[in-house]
């Protein structure tokens, strides 16, 4: 009891929209270019998180779950506490979240976001691509999650980014785990839960990267941040993206 009280307090500390992955690591300033920091207002006045990717010059892709107002992008950052000159923040002009996100399950938890002028290309901002639609990751496959959170519990959260190897597991792991929300035709089952590594709160949004393409969207994980996690699969969304790009 005493260890679950520790823990739920520490999770009040870091607040709702904290950004966290557990037993992750720093990376290299700069070595995800694509990489965006969200920020945004939810209707209880407060601010919030989550990570998202650069697609285009001016769309931004995430989870539908960090919809909010006052939305903006940070890219090119690596320490958010400062004022990096790499750093180019755009307000975001429109969002557009999928138009079968259910928040009840969080099923087609997609969305972009077009931001109000183009992202300037340097070396600290490129786009990632897109999954093929034909190639999808398997079980067994080793990915990889970036975010700005904490790397173990109990641990100050950290101001840089952060990243954490993940390894794709079989569809069952988690329609065992989530049977009223896992849906195998549009996640990833994702995380091995026998090994300290997952997203939790705030993470969401982020690019789960195999083979240096977006395959994945951190969507749901446990209140405990444990192993494994569902991410919306990129590649069963890849008309809606295109179509949305171009008609947006």
């Amino acid at each position: 009891m005493a260890a679950v009280l520790i823990l739920l307090t520490f999770l009040l500390l870091l607040g709702a929209g904290a950004e966290e992955i557990i037993g992750g690591h720093e990376v290299k300033p700069h070595s995800r270019p694509y990489m965006a920091f969200i920020e945004f207002v939810k209707d209880d006045g407060r601010s919030y998180r989550c990570g998202g990717f650069l697609v285009k010059d001016n769309f931004v892709l995430t989870a539908a779950h960090c919809m909010g107002s006052s939305m903006k992008v940070t890219l090119g950052a690596h320490n958010i506490s400062i004022q990096e000159e790499t750093q180019q923040t755009i307000p975001v002009a429109k969002a557009f979240p999928h138009p079968d996100y259910n928040f009840k399950d969080d099923s087609s938890d997609i969305m972009l976001l077009k931001l109000e002028r183009r992202a300037r290309r340097t070396n600290a901002v490129r786009t990632l691509r897109l999954p093929r639609s034909n190639v999808h990751v398997k079980p067994g496959d080793v990915c990889y999650l970036a975010g700005w959170g904490i790397v173990a519990l109990n641990v100050k959260l950290p101001d840089t980014l952060q990243a954490v190897e993940l390894t794709v597991q079989k569809d069952e792991e988690c329609e065992s785990r989530f049977p009223h929300s896992y849906n195998k035709a549009t996640a990833i089952c994702v995380g091995d839960p026998k090994i300290k590594r997952a997203p939790c709160k705030g993470d969401s949004g982020g690019p789960l990267v195999c083979k240096n393409r977006a395959a994945g969207i951190v969507s749901f994980a446990d209140k405990k941040c444990s192993a494994p996690g569902t991410f919306t699969r990129v590649s069963s969304f890849l008309s809606w993206i295109k179509i949305m790009i171009k008609h947006s």
